[in-house]
């Protein structure tokens, strides 16, 4: 899979989603200003762009312009707000428009949201032996199959792409039942009980306390 290109001035934030995308499976390669920006697409191919508008020397629209002509898809990840910055960004060719502050979790949401769209939603996600494809939804343990229901495959997905970062209890609830209104833990818990199970993780899927869950880094992760 090729890279994401990250372009965003305040590196701070560039920081934050590269390691929001890297933590969920995604090569990145990361600029601070339009310019450069507007020299790598010149000579890479990327598998999406993730782009502030309000940029040093080239702002995101002008590199919309330049990555809607080689056909890479593009997220604007911007403190532009307004409704008409959201329809012009939108008009303009963006294939999604998110504002800041974000939730990583949402980003990931949202990358993922676009490379299906866009047919390259083509990573294996890996952990502890176990392969995750999105696509085939097939998850392998050394190489043997392991039968998910769909609800512990989408929780199994959600852990996997966000390893290392420890996840609400809320915002897992939200994204597998759709509905926080009537947010109870128990399902989430029994689902974490049972995919604890079928994988033998004991210790990989960690509990932290009146926060959530974290799927744990293997030594050798970046």
């Amino acid at each position: 899979m090729r890279p994401i290109l990250i372009v965003e001035d305040e590196r701070p934030i560039a920081d934050l989603i590269e390691l929001t995308l890297t933590g969920a499976g995604y090569t990145c390669e990361q600029v601070n200003d339009g310019e450069t920006a507007a020299d790598r697409i010149a000579d890479h191919d990327y598998e999406l762009a993730i782009l502030d508008i309000m940029l040093p020397k080239v702002d995101g629209y002008e590199l919309l312009g330049y990555l809607r002509s080689v056909g890479t898809p593009v997220i604007f990840v911007t403190a532009k707000t307004s409704l008409k910055d959201r329809v012009r960004g939108l008009h303009e060719g963006a294939d999604d428009y998110l504002t800041k502050p974000f939730e990583p979790l949402e980003l990931v949401a949202r990358v993922e949201s676009v490379l299906r769209r866009t047919s390259r939603a083509n990573v294996i996600l890996h952990a502890f032996g176990v392969d995750l494809d999105p696509a085939g939804r097939t998850v392998l343990q050394n190489g043997r199959p392991v039968h998910l229901s769909p609800r512990e495959f989408e929780l199994l997905e959600l852990l996997m792409r966000n390893r290392g970062m420890t996840l609400y209890r809320e915002v897992l609830y939200e994204r597998l039942w759709g509905d926080d209104d009537t947010f109870d833990t128990r399902p989430l818990d029994l689902c974490i009980t049972r995919l604890r199970k079928k994988l033998g993780w004991k210790s990989e899927i960690c509990t932290v306390f009146r926060v959530g869950y974290r799927l744990e880094k293997e030594e050798n992760t970046p």
